[in-house]
């Protein structure tokens, strides 16, 4: 993974050292509150219902067992022995004193860890796909481009007060499994025919108050060019995004005002003056970049491990149903990469205490050259497991209680911190995804559902993603009562859409007993192999709605 330069080493040393003088100064009365406030939040800190909170960056969700470590040790120490990982693949503290966070900042950078910019009017932590640089559908890896778009944006002097948030997005395999058309940017890798690289570059989508899906800006980028096509990009809105109504400041809402072929032109006639300019990609760049992502050296799996693999799932049910849900496929022969599941109900999804740290640290040690991912469905990822290890790493995941083999299924939901912490949020999230969790636990019949995206939105800011779930969960308020609204078809990945919402909202303990109305339809209606959202597009809401609402 990524290490640090002395240039990257000294920029984060420095902004700790700058932030500690702000929190100094605010706390003795020498800054106001608004003064403080951009301050606070382009370090990432929030001030939330109970307490403050404070997100961390992982950038494009990869981490080592020494940075796992570190954050094990600052819950323990700054917060209540927890953390929470996000859908945009950060860390978030949910109860750290004020006057300590400039401590915890200079803690993370003695681990090449930081905040920076993972909150304010400026360009988010880039995402990415989970099996980045292992996954079987893979043309390229995107991780080396998410490093120089990660360098490019990082204290950006064009960027740091956009009209609003600004979040990117890279994938470089056949199926996004990145989200590109619900961000702000979107960049799809692909190879010419002449085996090129490109890049198809998306903007405008977005969920939030207004979700939108995202539309080709443009389509056969050279990779020579990304950063300047980025940098045009986020121009055009720098200029023209709406700044008098924070509702309306997305680039989505400028991409829909202008019309995509307008945004186009914009782009381009600001791209002009940046194409062939100094930030254009060298080679030379680009293999500095890549060579921070080697191949491990992995050991050879003998082909006796790998058939000795196959009869223990034919033969050993449980172990069967974990690999099936819980493993995927490798480009390495005799490899998998074993997702860690992080929904328990005694837990928010996410949620991850500092001995579990500890733990999944070891595990990754001794089962993954010690690195894991983050994934956009709130787990973590072990990349690199031979096969003839998976089921000790099972053995110790169970011991965990992280080997529940529930991954892609209704279970295995996304779910925002909710009004247990949020200021935002208009309802709580937590218990609902506990509720739904408690009322559909058979195993068999989540299994016989397949696979499906339930997310869950405390507010109308979409944290949990409700627009894109096959089900999406979002709370309301009704004159200080909390209801939940339920929608349908949702989906963030290759053929994306919004899910339509199914009519008015349900009270808080309705809400289980909706989604097995929900689910008898599917159950009733589907075609043999037919997934939740094959069925819904199909056969359209009416049926479910009638259902519901009888």
């Amino acid at each position: 993974m990524y290490r640090y330069d002395t240039y990257d080493q000294t920029l984060v040393d420095e902004r700790v050292a700058q932030f500690r003088d702000q929190m100094d100064r605010y706390l003795a009365g020498r800054l106001s509150e608004e003064e403080f406030r951009p301050l606070r939040l382009q370090n990432g800190l929030y001030i939330q219902r109970h307490a403050p909170m404070l997100r961390i960056a992982i950038p494009y969700g990869m981490l080592s067992s020494e940075q796992l470590r570190t954050l094990a040790d600052i819950t323990r120490r700054y917060d209540r022995g927890y953390g929470h990982f996000t859908t945009r693949q950060n860390l978030q503290l949910n109860w750290p004193k004020l006057e300590d966070v400039p401590e915890i900042l200079a803690e993370l950078a003695k681990v090449q860890m930081h905040a920076i910019q993972t909150s304010g009017n400026c360009i988010r932590n880039t995402t990415s796909d989970q099996f980045a640089g292992i996954a079987k559908d893979e043309v390229e890896d995107p991780r080396p481009w998410c490093e120089l778009i990660r360098q490019w944006s990082t204290l950006h002097p064009e960027f740091a007060y956009l009209p609003r948030k600004f979040k990117i997005a890279v994938t470089g395999a056949d199926h996004d499994r990145a989200a590109i058309q619900v961000h702000d940017i979107g960049v799809r890798l692909w190879h010419n025919d002449k085996g090129e690289l490109r890049a198809r570059v998306l903007a405008g989508g977005g969920l939030g108050r207004t979700p939108m899906v995202g539309d080709v800006v443009r389509e056969d980028l050279p990779w020579q060019h990304l950063l300047t096509y980025l940098e045009a990009c986020v121009r055009v809105y720098n200029q023209f995004g709406r700044r008098d109504n924070k509702f309306k400041a997305r680039i989505k809402i400028l991409v829909k005002a202008l019309g995509i072929e307008e945004y186009r032109r914009r782009v381009e006639e600001e791209w002009a003056h940046l194409k062939d300019g100094p930030q254009t990609l060298t080679q030379a760049a680009v293999d500095n970049a890549k060579a921070h992502f080697p191949e491990p050296s992995r050991r050879e799996v003998s082909e006796a491990a790998i058939v000795a693999y196959e009869q223990l799932r034919q033969n050993d049910r449980a172990f069967a149903r974990f690999v099936t849900n819980n493993v995927t496929d490798h480009v390495v022969p005799g490899y998998k990469a074993v997702t860690l599941s992080l929904k328990r109900r005694e837990h928010a999804p996410g949620d991850v205490t500092a001995d579990q740290m500890d733990a999944i640290a070891d595990l990754a040690e001794v089962f993954s050259f010690g690195e894991m991912r983050v994934t956009h469905e709130q787990n973590l990822v072990l990349s690199d497991v031979p096969v003839d290890e998976i089921e000790a790493l099972w053995h110790k995941l169970q011991a965990l209680g992280m080997a529940n083999p529930t991954v892609g299924t209704l279970s295995d939901i996304i779910c925002c911190p909710g009004g247990d912490y949020c200021s935002l949020a208009n309802a709580v999230s937590i218990p609902i995804a506990q509720a739904i969790q408690e009322r559909f636990e058979d195993l068999d019949f989540l299994y016989d559902l397949g696979p499906l995206d339930l997310n869950i939105s405390g507010c109308m800011n979409a944290c949990g993603h409700h627009h894109v779930g096959n089900i999406g969960i979002l709370g309301v308020d009704k004159k200080g009562e909390e209801y939940y609204q339920v929608s349908l078809g949702g989906n963030s990945r290759d053929d994306a859409s919004l899910g339509k919402i199914l009519g008015p909202s349900f009270y808080r303990e309705d809400v289980p007993d909706v989604i097995d109305k929900v689910l008898q339809v599917y159950v009733e209606q589907r075609h043999d192999d037919e997934r939740f959202l094959d069925t819904y597009r199909r056969i359209g809401i009416k049926p479910f709605k009638e259902r519901v609402y009888a």
